[in-house]
């Protein structure tokens, strides 16, 4: 065989085997899709949300989010338990879904976050109903109604009302509906005012006891024991600012814990349940 037939049959060879060895790329067949398991059915969020109910009773328990530091409501006792008007019905609704309830705290600022976070399955800490909220969680049926207040140093006597707010130094609780109604509400009405956020209570009180805001609103039934307890010297002028009611918030398309939670509310008022707890922190029958 000469040179350059010798040379030809390599060349012939090695286009053969890169040949063959491209067909059996092509020929190989491409791997069969992964099965969607979500094809057909609801977005996540949807899905994991029906099943709640299920799931709570299959873990045994619920996760009740709330701040502990919102006495009578909310509040870590003498022995550093949850306490308060909310834990009592948390319990009590928990008791009639059959499980135990696992309290998480944190600060109202983040609470509704944690929510839609999957960090709780339910919000049990005075989280007012406004149709903002609804748009991102559902809420049972109300189980408490608050009326704010102007709350004021016991020595002063420029603020007598919402009108007097102008020009002044107003505290709130950071991402509370009564921020939200100063901002969007009296801020209008009344003219420009400071606002200072606070993540709780006790430490608006103590800025307005010693002089470092000029007023806050709140309900009277959530300052009574910190004022009792610190003797702060503040007092709640004027008729109340406005009237708003809470409940338990649960994340949206819940269906079935939404109906238990609400079964359960309505046992509660219908045996008592509900007036014995509501005696027991405010000295006074349910007020609706």
């Amino acid at each position: 065989m000469s040179i350059k037939l010798s040379k030809f049959v390599k060349s012939v060879s090695l286009l053969s085997v890169l040949a063959i060895a491209l067909a059996g790329c092509g020929s190989k067949p491409a791997p069969a899709p992964t099965p969607d398991a979500n094809a057909g059915k609801k977005p996540a969020e949807t899905t994991t949300a029906a099943n709640s109910l299920e799931q709570i009773k299959k873990a045994g328990k619920i996760r009740v989010g709330l701040m502990g530091t919102y006495a009578p409501y909310n509040f870590l006792n003498d022995k550093h338990e949850i306490d308060g008007f909310d834990a009592d019905v948390a319990k009590a609704v928990s008791k009639r879904l059959g499980v135990q309830v696992e309290f998480i705290t944190g600060e109202f600022s983040g609470l509704i976050e944690g929510l839609q976070k999957d960090k709780y399955d339910a919000l049990v800490s005075q989280v007012t109903i406004t149709e903002d909220r609804k748009k991102t969680m559902d809420f049972s049926t109300p189980y408490v109604k608050n009326a704010v207040n102007v709350i004021v140093k016991s020595d002063n006597t420029t603020i007598q009302k919402l009108e007097d707010f102008k020009g002044k130094k107003i505290g709130v609780g950071l991402g509370t509906n009564d921020e939200k109604y100063l901002r969007d509400v009296a801020m209008p009405k009344v003219g420009t005012f400071e606002i200072a956020t606070y993540n709780d209570v006790i430490t608006s009180l103590k800025d307005l006891n010693v002089g470092r805001i000029d007023a806050t609103i709140n309900n009277v039934f959530a300052i009574k024991p910190l004022i009792e307890k610190n003797q702060f010297k503040v007092k709640a002028v004027g008729d109340p600012i406005k009237e708003d009611f809470a409940g338990i918030a649960i994340r949206k398309n819940n269906p079935e814990l939404l109906d238990a939670i609400n079964k359960a509310l309505a046992e509660m008022k219908t045996d008592g349940t509900f007036k014995e707890i509501f005696q027991k922190w405010f000295g006074v029958d349910p007020n609706f």
